[in-house]
């Protein structure tokens, strides 16, 4: 298989743009918080993001890598019957997650890339067993149970990790203080360590909504051995980057600025939640979707002001796109798909 094959060529775009995706849409979320807290700047966050990202991704990031390339779909099966039908999967894949991820930050919405890949994956496997290739049986259905069982534990377990946090410095440091206003300005240190924490965090588990099915599309090419080849790392984590750098102000403002009022104190506390959480589950290979538990880690401190501090109406909107994410990357990359078996590619 050679490097300027035409499909080894669409699966490294469209890993890119997905990247590209995720910078714009999943990485500022993750530090929308410090700009919306005023603890550093759009350049600080980028320069950030650019060390800890691929920190994290090199380090953690093969754990989850591995779960969205095989863990859903039985790739290796597929792979028995025709290698270019994994890497035209793939591609559907990608493709399906980064177009509603595209239409999602074009709407200031912030939308989980872990569900779109995980959901445009599940497609490829559907369309798969519908056309005879494998059988509905052979999709992984425990480990998709497992996923949508994080999915909804990982924002409650931020929300309530950010909640205690902020209480905690309220009660003993914030209302005992005698200058609060002192005390916020002194927590912005500990909140630009928090964005390395979470940078590094989101690097680790959401890198693989990128590489992994770029990665499982080049492994059935014969393009990548067994690990995970270190330039498809490096890629995925740039292309982030990237994302961040041109697009990625329209979701920082709906997160740091429109869900509640964010200060050092509480910028530090749902991105220390949200961090932990997020690497918890890297730890155990699990994708998480890092939007659902930073807006989760929000809301927590939100509610530790009381409910009024919280808008409820971006909060809805925000569960409404989290709602149709799966079925519409699944669908979309299901289509795709069979539209790339019907063109011959």
């Amino acid at each position: 298989m050679i490097l300027f094959d035409p499909l080894v060529l669409l699966l490294v775009i469209a890993g890119l743009y997905m990247a590209w995706n995720i910078g714009a849409n999943d990485l500022a979320n993750a530090m929308g918080t410090s700009v919306g807290s005023g603890a550093l700047s759009i350049k600080q966050v980028i320069i950030i993001a650019a060390v800890f990202e691929f920190v994290g991704a090199v380090v953690l990031g093969s754990r989850v890598t591995s779960t969205i390339a095989k863990g859903i779909v039985p790739v290796d099966s597929i792979n028995l019957v025709d290698p270019h039908l994994v890497a035209l999967g793939m591609l559907a894949a990608i493709l399906a997650a980064g177009f509603w991820i595209t239409l999602a930050t074009f709407y200031n919405l912030p939308v989980s890339t872990t569900h779109s890949i995980v959901g445009a994956v599940l497609g490829f496997g559907l369309m798969a067993a519908y056309r005879g290739i494998i059988g509905f049986e052979d999709i992984q259905w425990g480990v998709l149970i497992k996923i949508a069982g994080s999915w909804i534990i990982s924002p409650v377990l931020g929300a309530v990790i950010a909640y205690v946090i902020f209480s905690i410095i309220r009660y003993f440091i914030l209302q005992r203080a005698g200058d609060p206003y002192n005390i916020e300005k002194k927590f912005v240190i500990l909140q630009i360590m928090t964005a390395c924490f979470i940078a590094f965090a989101h690097g680790s588990n959401d890198v693989a909504n990128a590489v992994g099915p770029l990665y499982a599309g080049l492994h059935a090419l014969d393009m990548a051995g067994v690990t995970i080849p270190l330039w498809v790392m490096v890629m995925g984590g740039l292309g982030m980057v990237i994302g961040l750098a041109t697009w990625g102000y329209r979701v920082i403002e709906t997160i740091g600025t429109r869900i509640t009022e964010l200060t050092p104190t509480r910028g530090f506390s749902a991105e220390f939640a949200t961090a932990t959480v997020v690497v918890l589950h890297s730890y155990i290979s699990l994708p998480i979707s890092t939007t659902h538990t930073l807006v989760g880690s929000v809301i927590g401190v939100g509610l530790a002001g009381g409910l009024a501090a919280v808008d409820l109406s971006i909060i809805w909107k925000i569960f409404l796109s989290w709602v149709v994410t799966v079925p519409v990357a699944a669908f979309t990359s299901a289509i795709i798909f069979a539209g790339l078996l019907g063109v011959g590619l």
